[in-house]
């Protein structure tokens, strides 16, 4: 850890560094996951779940800078290499080959899912150990997953 001035104890900033990391490394997966999305959906629903695919990644991009951003603040270190990502990251590998619209949609919806499900665990956590700030970011992204979710799933045909 960097020193810093910031009052929290090291033990909560280090705990909260930790979770921050575990998300970036998530983050980065997710964006890449919906990138691969965007650049091979087929389908009669290509152009507009291809435009919504790319506003998801661009969202999920932010919260990567955001998380990262955060784990700096904190005196830690961000660990946002692609290597890092795919050592690290807790999202099921995305399913490669996919051309369907539907498939897609059921694909991205589940790791978006995942994440959403991952950062709601987090603000608890954080919020535990005294990292306002940090439970106050993971809200904030939680909030942004649930919607990016809606749309997506919107989309499909969920029963």
């Amino acid at each position: 850890m960097h020193v810093t001035h910031n009052s929290m104890t090291i033990n909560s900033r280090v705990q909260s560094v930790e979770i921050l990391n575990k998300h970036l490394a998530a983050a980065i997966d997710l964006h890449a996951q919906v990138k691969q999305a965007h650049w091979n959906v087929r389908g009669p629903g290509f152009i507009a779940l291809h435009a919504l695919f790319d506003r998801v990644a661009a969202d999920v991009e932010v919260y990567s800078d955001q998380i990262a951003e955060r784990a700096g603040a904190l005196g830690g270190q961000a660990e946002g290499t692609v290597q890092t990502a795919a050592a690290k990251s807790f999202l099921v590998p995305y399913p490669l080959g996919l051309a369907a619209d539907h498939k897609h949609i059921f694909a991205v919806s589940a790791a978006l899912a995942a994440f959403g499900d991952s950062v709601r665990t987090a603000i608890g956590e954080t919020s535990g150990w005294g990292d306002a700030a940090t439970a106050d970011l993971f809200t904030e992204i939680s909030r942004g997953t649930d919607t990016q979710l809606w749309f997506v799933e919107s989309h499909g045909q969920l029963e």
